[in-house]
């Protein structure tokens, strides 16, 4: 925080204002201490990179000036009025303008206050504390024109609502209501991810997606809900909250669908635009879905193989919640005596250090091919299965395999 007043105190100190902005000026109230600062002023772009030695332009046409400090970054940004918006997500124009006017083009009263760290005071033009006094979330001016300029404040208004357990004022909530179904094409669905990953950084993420639920949103993302009826949605949805805290976002989302395939859940991973290792973790977690369901006739190979997996800790935390509660511990306790058993194997698998390799069937005259990397394969199941750590008594077992060559 120190590094902000020192900005704070140099563009005053040439004559400029400066303030503290929008989300810091809300948690500060609130009592949520924060070292992410925003700083606005009536000082231009090339005034603030003339007066700071480390800066990156982010967003030079809008006046936001990325300033560092001790490897700190904040964003400066000059005071300014958006002229006109286009495209339902960002200004087409802008112009510096004053504090009040910066204020009054923000989204919410709640973000649209000031703080003078200098003084120490709350710079309020549009009532946001006394709407932070009331728990209300409202859209600075008309409701409907705070949308048509960013359609991504709807479900910002929602995330808010959920975070803080404040109540959405209702002209604001009629406003949703009636775009609700405008939500794209002006905004892309990587915003709309990011949304539910700062929801999931909270209490209340489930509260959230029924609140996206009750607003047409959730329809809107994801159109196969649209029929769903409320009593089933809220089935659905009961166990999100009691997740692990660091589980991906899509297991909360996939939530929502039922009876799915894994390439349904894949498809959906995709639309979402969602990284390799996200998708990677959802076929890892779908897998162990079904291994769960057959577990009295999965063979000890299978399971040093799920052990064995990165993503293991985790999945087996979340497989846990939607066990009944008398019977988690028992799951739980049951899965780490198979751990123990198959310690040796879960670390030759993580090592990719089989009982037996490429060498030891080379010297059985099995040359590099398709049949070779059966054989290993079957090898590795033989080892696991019989509890044989020597190659030799492997091979003779694996001898009597159907893929050994006559």
């Amino acid at each position: 925080m120190q590094e902000a007043v020192q900005i704070v105190k140099t563009l005053i100190s040439k004559g400029y204002v400066a303030y503290f902005a929008g989300g810091w000026v809300r948690d500060y109230i609130l009592n949520h201490p924060s070292d992410d600062i925003d700083i606005a002023t009536n000082a231009s772009p090339e005034v603030i990179e003339a007066l700071f030695s480390h800066t990156i332009p982010i967003g030079k046409a809008f006046g936001i000036i990325l300033v560092i400090i001790n490897s700190k970054q904040y964003e400066v940004a000059t005071f300014r009025e958006d002229v006109e918006y286009k495209d339902g997500r960002r200004p087409s124009e802008i112009k510096f303008s004053t504090p009040q006017k910066d204020a009054f083009r923000r989204d919410f009263t709640i973000n649209g206050m000031f703080y003078d760290p200098i003084k120490k005071e709350i710079i309020d033009f549009v009532d946001g504390k006394k709407d932070i006094e009331n728990k209300i979330i409202r859209f600075i001016n008309n409701p409907e024109e705070r949308i048509k300029e960013d359609r991504l404040r709807m479900i910002r208004a929602i995330r808010l609502s959920a975070r803080f357990n404040f109540s959405i004022e209702n002209d604001s909530q009629k406003a949703i209501l009636k775009f609700s179904n405008t939500l794209f094409p002006s905004v892309s669905i990587e915003r709309v991810v990011q949304e539910f990953g700062k929801m999931a950084n909270y209490k209340g993420f489930k509260k959230a997606i029924e609140m996206l639920f009750e607003f047409k949103l959730l329809q809107t993302i994801f159109p196969i809900l649209t029929n769903l009826k409320k009593e089933e949605f809220e089935k659905r949805i009961k166990l999100i909250d009691d997740f692990p805290p660091k589980t991906p976002v899509i297991i909360s989302i996939l939530e929502l669908f039922e009876d799915t395939t894994q390439d349904q859940k894949i498809e959906i991973c995709k639309y979402l635009k969602l990284s390799n290792a996200e998708i990677d973790f959802v076929r890892f977690y779908d897998d162990s879905l079904k291994l769960i369901k057959k577990e009295n006739n999965v063979q000890d190979h299978r399971w040093a193989i799920f052990y064995a997996n990165k993503n293991f800790d985790l999945v087996i935390e979340i497989l846990a919640i939607h066990i009944e509660s008398k019977k988690r511990l028992e799951f739980l306790a049951n899965h780490e005596k198979k751990q123990e058993k198959l310690k040796v194997f879960i670390e030759r698998i993580k090592n990719n250090d089989p009982i037996v390799k490429a060498e030891h069937l080379k010297m059985c005259h099995i040359n590099p091919s398709k049949l070779m990397g059966q054989l290993l394969q079957e090898a590795e199941k033989i080892s696991i299965n019989q509890k044989i750590l020597d190659p030799l008594k492997v091979i003779d077992e694996l001898k009597k395999s159907p893929l050994w060559p006559k």
